[in-house]
């Protein structure tokens, strides 16, 4: 028989697809989001950053004066009486004191962090969107250059936290008194604490949730579209409760240097990370290095379900953005 004569079969009116058994599921993958530029990322993971950390700032605030040991107004480690504490002595504004800091930090430094990932997922995925250690490797990337922009930031955001109005009239008065009492190493003395802590809990957090999205779209692919939002809503939280409990007693660390000298907070030597962990152990047990844990996990569960699904709508604007400006461009 020749060729043509069984392409001209093949292609018949009569033949009719074999059906699929019941238990048939087509393989399912998570499509990277090609056609964006740099800029875009940026914007997104600013657009992101902001609405996740200002939405969950009165969180923070009392997970901060948890953590702070010393004389400070806040010594009990329960949440109602962290919260019932702050409310007290400075009322409803208190829980948003240095607000103003993490709204400069947080843009900037989720602009650098995902524009970061988005890169280096595409560098080391090769070409598998689906890659568990490419998008792990890309978010220890992607941390170390978010808190190089972020950590100076987050010192004046603690410090106005843990401090009144006397201690701090703001921002500015705040970085103006560390560089001149302190130096401009003060600003980044728990740089490294920081690095340590968020390297492995962004190498968790990115896998867990690429993987937590894979599993939830094979769940129901038919709806993953309409569903997109819940979908990245969920990953989101699945992997900042497990990144944070995780890591909590680093963050005591990094809450300690950051916090030196405020409100009577101890001042330590050197930033060594074993020198902070002795002395609060010293203080206050083993059971001082979880400080904190729990509104750490009221915060970064629907932190990152905020940011998660805030920095895919972003994508997805900017996605058909795009492809309208080059179906215009072509009609």
């Amino acid at each position: 028989m020749s060729t043509e004569a069984a392409t001209t079969n093949f292609q018949s009116s009569d033949f009719q697809p074999v059906a699929q058994p019941p238990d048939f599921r087509p393989e399912v993958t998570v499509s990277p989001h090609n056609g964006l530029r740099f800029w875009q990322f940026m914007i997104a993971g600013s657009i992101a950053g902001c609405v996740e950390h200002m939405a969950m700032f009165p969180v923070d605030t009392v997970k901060t004066h948890m953590q702070a040991l010393g004389s400070c107004p806040i010594k009990s480690v329960g949440v109602r009486q962290a919260l019932r504490s702050i409310l007290k002595s400075e009322g409803v504004p208190g829980l948003y004191r240095g607000i103003g800091a993490m709204g400069l930090g947080a843009g900037p430094a989720h602009a650098v962090y995902f524009s970061v990932y988005e890169v280096c997922k595409k560098y080391f995925s090769g070409g598998n969107p689906n890659n568990s250690a490419a998008h792990a490797v890309s978010g220890v990337f992607a941390t170390v250059a978010s808190d190089a922009v972020f950590t100076p930031m987050d010192m004046v955001k603690q410090r106005l936290q843990l401090g009144n109005s006397a201690t701090y009239r703001g921002v500015l008065d705040c970085v103006r008194r560390v560089l001149k009492e302190e130096g401009f190493g003060a600003f980044y003395a728990s740089y490294r604490t920081t690095v340590v802590m968020n390297a492995p809990s962004t190498a968790v957090h990115f896998a867990t949730y690429e993987a937590a999205k894979r599993g939830l779209i094979e769940i129901s692919p038919e709806s993953a579209n309409d569903e997109r939002v819940i979908v990245h809503a969920t990953a989101g939280a699945l992997a900042g409760a497990s990144a944070a409990v995780v890591t909590t007693p680093l963050d005591v660390v990094k809450t300690q240097l950051q916090c030196q000298g405020v409100c009577g907070c101890d001042r330590f030597k050197s930033s060594s990370i074993s020198d902070v962990i002795k002395t609060i152990v010293k203080k206050d047990g083993y059971k001082g290095l979880m400080r904190g844990w729990i509104p750490r996990m009221f915060f970064h569960a629907p932190a990152a379900a905020i940011c998660w699904s805030t920095y895919e709508a972003a994508k997805t604007f900017f996605q058909e953005l795009n492809a309208s400006t080059e179906s215009g461009s072509v009609t």
